[in-house]
């Protein structure tokens, strides 16, 4: 025997021994026990079924490493495949389609894009609706693919059109309310050129003139009152093989000799009132323009 054993040994003997000593059971019992076995087994069974739906959100939600369903994280950013809705507002720097298939943007009502600038503040709107687009900006361009030139352009205070050619196709022709400044206006080959004001005048104003040819064609000039051909400071030239005047009025002269033979006259004498009208006399052998002057009291 040990030393340490002999002294427990005795040790135990000296004590003095009580009788009807009470003992006390140490431990959950009764329906404490069985509340936390019940619990314990709750806890358990949520466990379970917050496991299996991780496990059934995963598989539907289809997360991977690289992100979840049609969405995939990528280092350039996110890249999003096939049909998408964005029921709040969408705030991006760049959208980009596949280079294999368009870019297509659909809603219900309309389509808006903003542009804000650093404090907020919207300067730019475009709006893509069910009877119109619009586009709210201070300015408007529209520019080439190819050498990125600009076809057209609008502003407050001027729309500029920078294609070669402004073709309009309308049965009506184009409108213009106002004044219209243009260096050259010319019709398609094989196709007449028709500048018509119906209700109003037509004004072509030219600081260092105006120039109308017809290189292939005829030039006609028609109205119902009046053709005025003014020259305040030069002259009228007139330049061609013949030169007619028709519908001119025949004088008739006093004489009635010559009233007798007028019905086989073939030559006229080209004659000047006044008050500028040209009329037409009988031709003699000296000028008769002075005898057949009475057309020049009706003027």
């Amino acid at each position: 025997m040990t030393r340490e054993q002999y002294i427990l040994a005795t040790q135990q003997n000296n004590l003095p021994r009580t009788e009807n000593a009470q003992l006390y059971p140490v431990g959950i019992y009764g329906w404490r026990k069985r509340c936390l076995y019940f619990f314990v087994l709750l806890l358990l069974v949520t466990m379970v079924v917050n496991l299996a739906m991780t496990i059934w959100i995963l598989k539907v939600m289809n997360f991977t490493v690289d992100g979840m369903g049609n969405l995939r994280v990528t280092k350039k950013g996110i890249r999003l495949e096939g049909i998408s809705e964005f029921l709040l507002p969408l705030y991006v720097k760049e959208i980009h389609s596949r280079k294999d298939s368009p870019l297509v943007l659909q809603s219900d009502r309309n389509v808006t894009v903003n542009a804000r600038n650093h404090m907020g503040q919207l300067t730019g709107q475009l709006t893509v609706g069910a009877d119109a687009v619009e586009a709210q900006c201070k300015r408007f361009e529209v520019r080439g693919s190819e050498d990125g030139r600009v076809l057209f352009s609008a502003d407050e205070d001027e729309i500029t059109i920078g294609a070669e050619k402004l073709k309009v196709t309308g049965t009506e022709g184009a409108v213009f309310r106002h004044s219209v400044e243009t260096p050259h206006i010319r019709a398609e080959p094989s196709q007449d050129l028709r500048l018509e004001s119906p209700t109003r005048s037509l004004i072509m104003e030219a600081p260092r003139g105006v120039q109308v040819s017809a290189a292939a064609g005829d030039f006609k000039a028609t109205c119902r009152k009046e053709l005025h051909l003014q020259s305040t400071e030069g002259e009228i030239f007139l330049n061609a093989d013949t030169i007619r005047l028709g519908n001119l009025p025949t004088g008739s002269s006093s004489s009635s000799s010559s009233s007798s033979s007028s019905s086989r006259q073939t030559v006229y004498e080209l004659c000047v009132c006044p008050n500028g009208k040209l009329y037409l006399s009988p031709a003699g052998v000296g000028s008769t323009c002075q005898s057949s002057s009475s057309i020049c009291l009706w003027s």
